[in-house]
């Protein structure tokens, strides 16, 4: 970089600092075109009446404006259980286990959502590191604004050390560009990744999804891990499971939202279906999708402007969630080459039959029999605007 190159970066980073405007600075990482396509390749999937043809992938669930809007509703809904315990708990389930986490820590956070969770986390990690680096990724860049906005609201973090990254962190290709761009801004330093709100239930190959995040974990980082979770697994908890999402609108305007946006189909929320099943040994497993139930075939329209028969009974699979089994969990961590450090879990207060569900926080280490550092050497991170 030349010296007034140099200039130029640390005038914008003076700027953004000194600003009482909310500017807000995104890494772009992908081509917004290519995912366009993919969504489109996706919404042509053969016909199925199970929600395994076509389908709306997790990371579009949230793209685009309209869904961020709907999905910040649907989190505000007091009858959308799932979610609202989850956000009430986890300031309680994060106490007990941040003294594991020491000073000198950085913060990237792989889903950022409505940013609530983030800002716990990142309000801790500035009393030991009041210099942190915060790097959000998200496929979205509307949610990585409206969750960047709400995790850093109040806090003590200069404009010009947030970095928000918009990326589909599923890809292996993707991943791969971020470790180096993550390794050249900290440097030595240590990094506490997370990945919250039960997002990994939200991936076909969930497993390989993990692997693929804590493959980005060096020995000095730490690795935040939450995860919806049931004592037991049979079909009625399955079903138990459904109802936790039907019983809320919010969560089917935000589920249909994607599908709103993307294609012409006019949307009705009663024909919005949940589909509850056991999925091994490892966890309860919910598709929501959409079925045509109209009794005739409907012509649809694609992003790219084709038109394609969605016929009578077809479905277009609109999310898909889980709930581990607690006892499966280890051998999930250990998969993924990782290790609990700490962790812990809070009970839903749900209907009897529902007894076992909750959420589970996990701190993770690389796997080895060695104990993980958990303190930094200082604030000496890599500034993005470094000349």
């Amino acid at each position: 970089m030349t010296a007034s190159e140099g200039r130029l970066v640390g005038d914008l980073a003076k700027a953004i600092d000194e600003s009482d405007f909310a500017w807000s600075l995104v890494l772009v990482g992908e081509d917004q075109r290519d995912k366009l396509a993919a969504l489109t390749s996706d919404l042509l999937g053969k016909p199925s009446t199970t929600g395994d043809g076509k389908q709306i992938t997790s990371g579009y669930a949230y793209w685009g404006i309209g869904p961020t809007i709907a999905w910040a509703h649907a989190c505000a809904d007091p009858f959308y259980l799932v979610m609202k315990q989850s956000l009430d708990s986890f300031t309680r389930r994060w106490s007990r286990v941040r003294g594991k986490v020491g000073s000198g820590f950085h913060h990237v956070s792989f889903g950022v959502g409505t940013g609530h969770k983030d800002r716990l986390v990142l309000d801790h990690l500035l009393d030991h590191n009041p210099d942190l680096l915060y790097v959000p990724v998200d496929m979205s860049s509307e949610m990585l604004r409206l969750g960047t906005q709400q995790a850093t609201h109040g806090l003590r973090v200069r404009g010009h050390r947030v970095v928000p990254v918009q990326l589909d962190f599923s890809i292996p290709e993707n991943l791969a560009e971020f470790r180096d761009l993550v390794h050249r801004m900290v440097g030595d330093e240590p990094v506490l990744y997370s990945l919250l709100g039960n997002t990994m239930a939200n991936f076909d190959h969930d497993a390989e999804l993990l692997a693929g995040l804590t493959g980005l974990v060096r020995p000095q980082d730490l690795f935040l891990l939450e995860v919806a979770t049931t004592d037991a697994l049979s079909d009625e908890l399955a079903q138990d499971a459904v109802e936790e999402y039907a019983r809320s609108r919010a969560y089917r305007e935000f589920a249909t939202s994607a599908l709103m946006h993307n294609t012409d189909l006019t949307i009705t929320l009663d024909a919005v279906r949940f589909r509850g099943a056991v999925e091994g040994d490892r966890a309860l497993k919910v598709k929501v999708v959409y079925q045509n139930g109209t009794g005739g075939d409907i012509m649809m329209m694609l992003p790219d402007r084709t038109r394609v028969p969605f016929p009578d009974q077809d479905t277009i699979r609109l999310y898909l969630t889980r709930k581990y089994a607690r006892k499966a969990l280890d051998g999930v961590v250990g998969a993924a080459g990782m290790r609990k450090v700490v962790g812990t879990h809070s009970d839903f207060p749900v209907p009897r039959s529902a007894q076992g569900f909750g959420m589970d926080l996990l701190l993770l280490a690389p796997g080895g029999p060695d104990e993980p550092a958990t303190s930094g050497s200082g604030s000496r991170a890599r500034d993005i605007w470094e000349h």
